[in-house]
């Protein structure tokens, strides 16, 4: 068993659960919460979380992994009162977002990788809450300079620490490659690491090629747009069939949180997705059951898969 830790403390990997391995209880940017604190509705996503979070614990969820970084203006504090009030296991993350700070762009990767390692092995800005994961991100660019530096970073933090590495990408462009590329050139072991966002191409050889080399995938938009929710679902029964289900784990990239700007893009989020966190249980898991993949099998993209992920089997 392999000890992980949450926003409230650690627990044994055997307590996973049910696990959503990205979303985000609120998103936003660095610093607007201590700065311009009027654009984040604080109350209204303590509740709005509160009463969905109690919703997915009712129907079987315990684990959620939020994947805001310090870049997409992480407040543990707040994701630690959610879970008290929850008591759904949430996970926060160290690494970045695709915003990191300019001063780490081409700044030595030694430098930055200690403040990935005290956020895991000492708390988070003097809470003593610690990151469990540690993420990567890209986007449709690749890798430029400007994220050379921090993926190599969170690469040799990975090394120093050993918890595992989730990453943002931009699967349309294959970013997945170039991630892969780099966390191999570090010496990371790929059963470590999870492709994100990895549902936003229909390319199986892209996919399975990034299985081949020992990544998981992290099917993690859902519902999506393009490719719409159904085929993202016979995308995963493809894979299973060909044998890859081992390497697959799901969730949505949804956010819960408030901002008092762009209210209308909330609203369309909600009514695009009005299940939240449970479209998968409610849409993804009984579609894959009518198309024939067994219950086991099933069962696995959430639970088992996510705890072997977590136990690096």
């Amino acid at each position: 068993m392999t000890t992980i830790n949450t926003v409230t403390g650690t627990i044994d990997s055997s307590e996973l659960g049910y696990t959503l391995v990205h979303e985000h209880i609120l998103s936003t940017s660095a610093g607007i919460k201590e700065v311009y604190p009027e654009f984040i509705d604080k109350e209204t996503t303590i509740n709005t979380a509160t009463s969905h979070l109690e919703k997915c614990k009712n129907e079987g969820i315990t684990t959620v992994i939020d994947m805001a970084p310090f870049d997409l203006g992480r407040d543990v504090l707040l994701l630690e009162e959610i879970s008290k009030k929850t008591n759904i296991n949430i996970i926060t993350t160290t690494g970045s977002w695709i915003a990191p700070p300019r001063e780490f762009v081409g700044t030595d990767p030694d430098l930055i990788a200690p403040l990935y390692v005290r956020e895991i092995t000492e708390g988070i800005q003097g809470t003593g809450i610690k990151a469990g994961v540690i993420k990567i991100s890209t986007d449709r660019e690749g890798i430029t300079q400007r994220f050379d530096s921090v993926s190599r970073a969170v690469a040799r933090a990975h090394l120093l620490t050993g918890v595992p590495v989730l990453t943002h990408t931009y699967s349309p462009a294959f970013v997945g490659n170039e991630q892969v590329r780099i966390l191999e050139e570090e010496g990371v072991d790929l059963n470590r690491v999870c492709v994100g966002h990895s549902n936003d191409t229909t390319n199986i050889d892209y996919l399975k090629g990034l299985m081949d080399k020992g990544a998981w995938l992290g099917l993690d938009h859902f519902p999506g747009t393009n490719p719409d929710w159904d085929t993202r679902t016979l995308i995963i029964k493809e894979l299973i069939d060909l044998g890859y289900g081992e390497k697959i784990m799901l969730s949505h990239d949804f956010n819960l949180g408030k901002h008092n700007a762009n209210l209308n893009d909330q609203i369309a989020r909600w009514e695009r997705n009005p299940d939240g966190y449970l479209f998968i249980k409610h849409k993804v898991l009984p579609r894959l059951l009518e198309l024939g993949v067994s219950e086991k099998d099933v069962n696995a993209l959430n639970e088992d898969n996510v705890r072997r992920f977590f136990e690096n089997k």
